[in-house]
């Protein structure tokens, strides 16, 4: 993909959009940007596109690959390109070592930003300049032509991937798959495929989550590069080629720590903080994270106890399993924790897995993009002790309840008034907790229905928990 003298067409002005504009200029010929809602975009409208001097589309991720204008541009046989593949294509040499930067990549459906920090925080704890980008919110184009890096730890979505071809990572990991997006890939089997070209020709170190079946299978499948080498990662006691869990010990057999596969403890579990709470509440996605991130970082060539001195600093980002407020009561406490950024089933089953049986007081819903979630109640069923539905599609809530678990009460939150929202949702779970108990915010939906982002969804938990539990205090 040569840029030279090119006209470039950049669709959407997101992140990724007005980034690619940024490296574009003074590389491309021209630069041509179209957005219907943006009013510096050069063209409002995609049939004003001036197809016949078009080189080149970068498109955004919110384009699916059946866009009118990206048919179009296939059907003209003019390259449809990521922001991802553009940053990659237009790497800069490392004022380090006078060559690009190398990327570790992750992606996954759950646990990517997480894992991507991690990692990120391991390598620059270890003295490497190398930001964590991407999908994370923070463009890679402008880290790649950035000389002042020396690794990138690049969080990647599906979309990005989609229409990516050269990327050839250093290390990559998956973190896990279950259904999400499926409407955008137009299904599982495109949306996996998507994922698994992180895979292609890896360099150095391949990840991938043992305990999930279908990663495994992509792992197996995979074509490395000669001498790379794959390390799964595991919650069960560890065999040879993963690095896992047994008996409280993170425990490597894939020989990352020390270059031989016999089993070494690396470190306790208890010593994350991030991991686990100081009642001793484990989060196991939170383990498998950084189990992940560990074998990216190692596999990096990231000495094992920088790494682990990394690990136990780090703090994950916001609304990610957190503890906003706790009301203390003279039988004990309940806890009122912050998980929005699980957006969808795979993600709220992983935080409800994470507590005691009948000890959570769920807040669920949102958008819910025609997703059902009979199987995640069904599953889940045993932790949940009551149920507080938000959001405009409730429906699919109330079916699943009533076919999986009728036993369980729940509380629909009236959807008109969206100011007043959260308050009505936070004091209707007080009416069903008790000490021991847990208010957990794991929607398994999208927010944008009433509420600008899943951060100010869970801003506004926050605040209507610790409401709630000073008028609590205030009333005993």
């Amino acid at each position: 993909m040569v840029v030279d003298n090119a006209t470039v067409l950049v669709a959407g002005l997101g992140i990724s959009g007005k980034s690619s504009c940024a490296v574009l200029a003074g590389r491309a010929h021209r630069v041509i940007t179209v957005d219907e809602h943006k009013a510096e975009a050069d063209l409002h409208g995609f049939e004003d596109i001036p197809w016949d001097s078009i080189d080149l589309v970068v498109t955004s991720p919110v384009f699916n690959p059946r866009t009118p204008f990206i048919l179009e541009a296939q059907r003209r046989s003019i390259p449809v390109v990521s922001e991802v593949e553009l940053a990659w294509r237009l790497r800069v040499p490392s004022v380090a070592t006078g060559e690009p930067a190398p990327w570790i990549g992750i992606t996954g459906t759950n646990g990517k930003t997480s894992t991507t920090e991690m990692t990120s925080a391991m390598l620059s704890d270890s003295g490497f300049v190398a930001p964590a980008v991407g999908n994370i919110g923070k463009a890679v184009s402008l880290a790649a032509v950035d000389p002042s890096n020396q690794a990138l730890c690049v969080e990647l979505s599906s979309f990005q991937l989609h229409f990516t071809s050269s990327l050839r990572l250093t290390c990559a990991a998956i973190t896990n798959l279950a259904d999400d997006h499926l409407d955008w890939h137009g299904g599982f089997a495109r949306y996996a495929a998507d994922k698994a070209k992180v895979y292609r020709g890896v360099t150095k170190t391949l990840v991938y989550n043992a305990d999930d079946s279908r990663v495994t299978e992509l792992a197996e499948a995979a074509h490395p590069a000669p001498g790379c080498r794959k390390v799964g990662f595991t919650l069960k006691p560890p065999v040879r080629g993963q690095i896992g869990v047994e008996d409280g010990w993170i425990v490597d057999s894939s020989g990352v720590v020390n270059g031989t596969e016999s089993p070494v403890r690396v470190a306790k579990v208890s010593e994350f903080r991030h991991m686990c709470e100081p009642d001793g509440t484990v989060y196991p996605h939170l383990v498998a994270d950084s189990l992940c991130a560990l074998a990216l970082a190692l596999g990096f060539g990231v000495a094992v106890q920088d790494a682990i001195a990394a690990l136990r600093n780090f703090t994950p980002g916001g609304h990610r399993i957190q503890t906003v407020a706790t009301a203390q009561l003279t039988d004990g406490s309940i806890r009122f924790v912050d998980d929005s950024k699980a957006t969808n089933a795979h993600a709220a089953a992983a935080s409800l897995s994470s507590f005691a049986d009948r000890s959570v007081v769920w807040v669920a819903g949102g958008l819910a993009k025609g997703a059902q979630f009979e199987g995640l109640v069904r599953d889940q069923k045993t932790k949940i002790k009551a149920a507080v539905i938000i959001g405009k599609d409730q429906r699919a809530f109330q079916e699943a309840f009533a076919s999986s678990a009728p036993q369980i009460p729940t509380t629909l939150i009236d959807p008109e008034d969206n100011e007043s929202v959260m308050r009505r949702a936070v004091d209707a779970c007080g009416s069903y907790a008790a000490a021991g108990d847990v208010v957990l915010m794991a929607p398994a939906c999208a927010s944008m229905d009433q509420f600008v982002s899943y951060a100010d969804r869970g801003d506004q938990f926050r605040k209507q928990a610790s409401r709630w539990v000073l008028e609590h205090a205030q009333n005993n």
